[in-house]
C-alpha cells in the first residue's frame, strides 16, 4: 500500500507538471498576441503555472520517501505523454498519430513497471543511509561516476566539446546523485513526520547539501544542452540518460533489486525500454514552434527614406544587413 501511494503520487504529480508547462505556454504565447507587451511574470496565467509546477516537483519528492528509486524516476515519462495529450486542449494542437502510438507504448511500459517493481521497504532510516554510504558497491559506483564526470568535464571546459551527448551525460550523472540525496532526505523526513525523528542525524544534512549543489549543476548543463539544440532532441535522450542513471543509483545504492527473481528484473526492463520508445516516438515526431520574426521596414526609420524590407535570418549572427551591391543604399548611407 506504501508503494501503491508513491507510484499514484509521483503519477499524479508528473501529470500536473505537464498541466503546468501547457499552461506556462498558454500565457507566453497570449502575451505575445498582445499590442502592448509586458513581461511574462506579469501575467496571473503565468503564475498560476508555476504553482502548478511547484506542487507537481513537491508531489515528485515525496513518492521517494513512498516507492523505490526504480519505480519513481521512470514515472517521468508520465509528463512527456501528457504533454502530447494537453497541448491538444491548451494550445490547440491536432491529435497526430505518433502521439497515439507513442502514448500506447508507454502506458504499457508503466503497466509492467509497477507490475514488476521491486517490494522492497522504504522506510530508510538516518543508519540505515550512513551503512549505505560506506558500503563497498556505494563507493566504487560513487568513484566511478567522479572519475566519468571529471573526464566528462575536461573535454567540455579544456576541449570545447559541447556535444549532446556529453552535456547529457553529465546531467544524468549529477541526477544520480539528486535522486539518492532526494531518496534520503524524503525518507528522513516521513520518518520524522510519523515520530522516528531522523533530522538530528548529520548525514540528513549532508545529503541535504548534496541534493542542492547536484541539482543546481544539472540545470546549469541542461539549459546548456537546450540552449545549443533542439527540444525535440534533448528531451527523449535526457529522458532515457536520466532514467538509466537513476535506476543504476537505486540498485547499487539502495541494493533496490538485491531479492528480485529473473523474470521480474527482465520484465521491468522490458517496460523500461517500452517506455523509452514511446517518449521517442512522441518527442521526435514534434515540430519546434519559432515565433514570427517580422521583417525590418527600413522606411519607418528615422532619417531613412527607404521602402524594401529585409528578412533577417534567425540562423545568422547579424540581425538582419542590407546588400552591399545596392547602390541606392550606398548613396543615402
Amino acid at each position: 500500500q506504501t508503494q501503491l501511494l508513491g507510484v499514484l503520487l509521483a503519477a499524479a504529480s508528473n501529470f500536473l507538471i505537464s498541466v503546468s508547462l501547457n499552461i506556462q505556454k498558454c500565457a507566453h504565447l497570449r502575451l505575445v498576441c498582445q499590442a502592448k507587451q509586458k513581461s511574462y511574470y506579469t501575467s496571473k496565467l503565468w503564475w498560476c503555472g508555476i504553482t502548478l509546477l511547484g506542487l507537481g516537483e513537491a508531489g515528485n519528492f515525496t513518492a521517494y520517501g513512498f516507492a523505490p528509486i526504480t519505480l519513481v524516476a521512470p514515472l517521468g515519462c508520465v509528463s512527456v505523454i501528457g504533454s502530447a495529450f494537453i497541448s491538444v486542449f491548451f494550445l490547440k494542437k491536432a491529435m497526430r498519430t505518433a502521439d497515439m502510438l507513442g502514448g500506447t507504448l508507454t502506458v504499457t511500459g508503466i503497466y509492467l513497471l509497477v507490475t514488476f517493481a521491486p517490494n522492497v521497504p522504504q522506510e530508510l532510516t538516518a543508519r540505515q543511509v550512513q551503512n549505505y554510504l560506506v558500503s563497498w558497491p556505494s563507493l566504487v559506483y560513487s568513484i566511478l561516476e567522479i572519475i566519468i564526470f571529471c573526464i566528462l568535464l575536461y573535454f567540455y571546459k579544456r576541449k570545447a566539446v559541447k556535444h549532446i551527448v556529453v552535456l547529457l551525460m553529465m546531467v544524468a550523472l549529477l541526477a544520480s546523485l539528486t535522486v539518492i540525496a532526494v531518496k534520503a532526505v524524503s525518507s528522513m523526513i516521513t520518518l520524522s513526520v510519523k515520530g522516528k525523528m531522523q533530522l538530528t542525524y548529520s548525514v540528513f544534512y549532508i545529503m541535504i547539501v548534496l541534493m542542492a549543489t547536484s541539482c543546481a549543476f544539472q540545470i546549469k548543463f541542461l539549459n546548456q544542452a537546450m540552449h545549443l539544440y533542439e527540444t525535440t532532441a534533448v528531451v527523449p535522450i535526457n529522458f532515457v540518460f536520466f532514467t538509466t542513471s537513476a535506476i543504476i543509483s537505486g540498485v547499487i545504492f539502495y541494493q533496490e533489486f538485491q531479492s528480485a527473481a529473473l523474470l521480474s528484473v527482465f520484465m521491468f526492463l522490458f517496460g523500461c525500454l517500452l517506455s523509452f520508445l514511446g517518449v521517442f516516438i512522441i518527442a521526435r515526431n514534434q515540430k519546434e514552434e519559432h515565433l514570427q520574426i517580422p521583417f525590418i521596414d527600413c522606411g519607418h526609420i528615422p532619417g531613412q527614406k527607404l521602402t524594401g524590407k529585409i528578412q533577417p535570418d534567425s540562423h545568422s549572427s547579424c540581425y538582419g544587413t542590407l546588400n552591399k551591391e545596392d547602390d541606392s543604399v550606398k548613396n543615402q548611407s
